[in-house]
C-alpha cells in the first residue's frame, strides 16, 4: 500500500514538473512563428496549394517553435534572479522554483538536439549542392545565435540595438520559411516584416517600462536609457513608416495581383485597424509585452488578423 502511495506521489510529481516545463517553454508564444508562413502565402508561384509544400513549412514551424523554446530557457536561465524582483515574471516556473535548473538545461539541450540535425534533414533535395541543403539550418542556427546567445548576454543590454535584435528574430522567421521553399522573399515583404518587429520590439520595451516604473533600473538596467516619450515618439515613426510600406506593398509588389486594381489594397483597413487596436492596447490597457497575450486575448484585435489573413487567401486565389 505504502509503495503504491509512493508510485502516485511521484508520478504528480512527474506531472507537475512536465506542466512548469510546459509553461517555461512558453507554447501560446510560438504562435510569434507563423512569420515562417510568410513567403509561402505571399510566393509567386502560389506555393501553399501545394500541400507537400505546406507540409514542409509546417516542419519549419515546428522546428523554429522548438529552437524557440530552448531560448526561453536559456534566457529565463540567465535572468533568473532579476525574475525574481519581477512583478510579473517572478511567477514563471524557474524564478518561483517550481522548475529546477537543471532540468531546463536538459531540456533545452534536448530541443536543439533534435531541431537543429532536423533543420538540415528536411531541408535536403537530390538537386541541390550542400550548401544550398544548408540554407534553412543555417539560418535557424544564426537565429540561435543572435537571440540566444548575443542577445541573452550582450545585446539586451545595449540601448536601440536591443529592440533591433527583438526585429530581427522576427525577420529571421521569414527568410527561414523562403529558404525551406528554396524561393526568394520580396524586399518590399522583408520591408513590411522588418518595420513591424520594430514596432513590436519598441512596444515591449515600453510596456516593461510602464510596469516597472520608477524602479526599471534595478530590474533591468537598459530601462535607464529609456524613456517614454522617447518610445513614444519610436512608436509613431515607426507605425508611419509600416503602414506607408505595406499600402506601398500591396500597390507595387510583383508577386502580387494587378489585374484592373491592386486588389490587395482591399486588406489596407484590417493593417490600419490592427495596428490602431494594439495602439489603443498599449496606452489604455498598458498592454504591449507579448504580442500572443494581445492576440489571444483581445477578440477584436484577434478577429482583424483573422479576417486580414483570409482576405489575403482569397485574393491571392483568385488573382
Amino acid at each position: 500500500m505504502a509503495h503504491s502511495v509512493e508510485i502516485d506521489h511521484s508520478r504528480a510529481r512527474g506531472a507537475a514538473m512536465f506542466y512548469e516545463l510546459l509553461r517555461a517553454m512558453r507554447p501560446k508564444d510560438w504562435i510569434k512563428n507563423v512569420f515562417v508562413f510568410a513567403a509561402l502565402v505571399f510566393s509567386t508561384n502560389r506555393e501553399w496549394k501545394q500541400p507537400e509544400r505546406v507540409l514542409l513549412v509546417v516542419a519549419a514551424f515546428v522546428l523554429f517553435s522548438m529552437v524557440a523554446s530552448s531560448i526561453y530557457l536559456i534566457n529565463d536561465l540567465v535572468d533568473i534572479e532579476k525574475d525574481r524582483a519581477h512583478p510579473k515574471k517572478r511567477y514563471r516556473p524557474l524564478a518561483s522554483g517550481k522548475l529546477s535548473p537543471k532540468v531546463a538545461i536538459v531540456a533545452a539541450i534536448v530541443l536543439l538536439g533534435t531541431a537543429l540535425p532536423m533543420a538540415f534533414v528536411i531541408d535536403m533535395k537530390p538537386d541541390h549542392t550542400w550548401w544550398q541543403n544548408a540554407n534553412f539550418g543555417t539560418t535557424l542556427i544564426i537565429y540561435l545565435v543572435v537571440q540566444g546567445i548575443l542577445y541573452s548576454y550582450y545585446l539586451k543590454h545595449m540601448v536601440i540595438l536591443d529592440i533591433f535584435t527583438i526585429a530581427a528574430g522576427f525577420v529571421l522567421r521569414a527568410v527561414a520559411g523562403a529558404q525551406i521553399l528554396d524561393i526568394n522573399i520580396t524586399p518590399w515583404l522583408l520591408m513590411c516584416m522588418g518595420l513591424l518587429a520594430l514596432f513590436l520590439g519598441a512596444a515591449k520595451r515600453r510596456a516593461e517600462l510602464v510596469l516597472l516604473q520608477e524602479g526599471a533600473g534595478e530590474h533591468r538596467r537598459i530601462l535607464e536609457e529609456y524613456s517614454l516619450p522617447m518610445l513614444d515618439q519610436m512608436m509613431s515613426i515607426i507605425t508611419a513608416a509600416t503602414l506607408i510600406a505595406y499600402t506601398l506593398f500591396t500597390t507595387l509588389a510583383p508577386t502580387l495581383p494587378h489585374n484592373d486594381f491592386p486588389t490587395m489594397m482591399i486588406t489596407v483597413p484590417f493593417v490600419v485597424y490592427a495596428i490602431f487596436r494594439y495602439l489603443y492596447l498599449i496606452y489604455r490597457h498598458g498592454g504591449g509585452g507579448n504580442p500572443a497575450d494581445l492576440l489571444l486575448g483581445d477578440r477584436p484585435f484577434a478577429i482583424s488578423i483573422v479576417l486580414w489573413g483570409l482576405t489575403v487567401l482569397a485574393i491571392l486565389a483568385v488573382g
